[in-house]
């Protein structure tokens, strides 16, 4: 299994998670509503070449939603999850 750490996107006050690969969905670790650590595993797809990548990204924060299932076909870019960032609640204070 390929691990790939993503980089995310920022889109108005959320961090954006998206595909870095054509491929399918075979795993949602994610879950809405539900607070992640960096690096930690969000999402398994299976690749066009048959390859496995596990989909991790470098904030911490809470899963606001979930855009893929099991099954979904995805492309590059395509937005598979928001999450909102920790460091958003230390700029509030």
């Amino acid at each position: 299994m390929i691990i790939r750490e993503l980089l995310t996107h920022r889109w108005g006050n959320k961090e954006l998670v998206t595909s870095p690969s054509y491929g399918t969905v075979e795993k949602v670790l994610a879950k809405a509503n539900t607070k992640v650590s960096e690096w930690e595993p969000l999402f398994i797809i299976k690749t066009e070449n048959g390859s496995c990548e596990q989909i991790a990204v470098g904030i911490s924060g809470v899963i606001n939603s979930v855009h893929v299932k099991i099954g979904d076909h995805v492309i590059p870019g395509m937005v598979m999850a928001f999450i909102e960032d920790d460091l958003l609640d230390s700029d509030i204070s």
